[in-house]
């Protein structure tokens, strides 16, 4: 199967299951008034932990990716959006929002606390790119184990683990999680990995082609009369 194929065929078995979606525990929160095609900063609603936000922070195109780190297709497309989030990081702002599918993916809420827990030390990105590389690795360890192995994580990219195990379980990191998935919940999300750049939903066809999504990107950035990369060829 191709890898394309690959993604489409992922991204069809979560759709199918959306409808067994667990929210984390909680009051439900209101995010009626949330513009979700702007960053997110920190609220009492979202554990008081801004977005977190690769790239021009500022930057008039936001690409958002509403994701699950246990997911084989936002695994699959990982380096895709590392790549391409990295070559317009001076022109575009990448955010990506939690969206665990814990009735079919066990492991992906502890992952999601763990990347928020090492946001809080300013490791969010080494973090999620540690998760994303090692998928295979901790995909299948059982909930005695998994602890044990996001911790080595978190060693490995230098974090306080005291302080880090204290925040994995922490309210506050629970808070950021169900916030990130009301968001993604208000705009009908119910498969990972879902792409939006500026307010518009990028279809399957579209982020499962490394060249249609970063032509996609472009024209964005164009639209927008942000000027492309050196190294880009118009």
């Amino acid at each position: 199967m191709s890898r394309k194929a690959w993604l489409i065929f992922a991204a069809v078995c979560v759709l199918l299951l959306g409808a067994l979606i667990a929210v984390p525990k909680g009051k439900k929160l209101d995010v009626s008034n949330v513009n979700t095609n702007k960053i997110q900063t920190a609220s009492t609603e979202s554990g008081n932990i801004a977005e977190h936000v690769f790239g021009k922070a500022d930057s008039k195109v936001l690409f958002t990716e509403y994701g699950d780190y246990q997911c084989p297709g936002c695994g699959g497309m990982y380096s895709t959006v590392k790549t391409l989030t990295e070559k317009y990081q001076g022109q575009m702002a990448f955010a990506f929002r939690n969206f665990p599918l814990t009735t079919i993916h066990p492991n992906a809420l502890t992952a999601a606390s763990a990347a928020e827990a090492a946001g809080l030390q300013n490791k969010y990105w080494e973090m999620h790119d540690a998760l994303y590389t090692n998928q295979k690795a901790w995909e299948s360890v059982s909930v005695k184990d998994r602890i044990t192995v996001f911790s080595k994580y978190a060693e490995q990219i230098g974090l306080d683990l005291n302080k880090f195990k204290a925040d994995l379980a922490s309210e506050n990191v629970a808070k950021k999680i169900s916030y990130d998935m009301a968001v993604g919940k208000k705009i009908n999300v119910n498969s990972t990995p879902t792409f939006y750049l500026n307010g518009t939903e990028l279809s399957t066809e579209t982020w499962g082609d490394p060249t249609k999504l970063e032509a996609a990107i472009v024209a964005e950035l164009k639209k927008n009369n942000i000027a492309l990369p050196d190294a880009t060829q118009e």
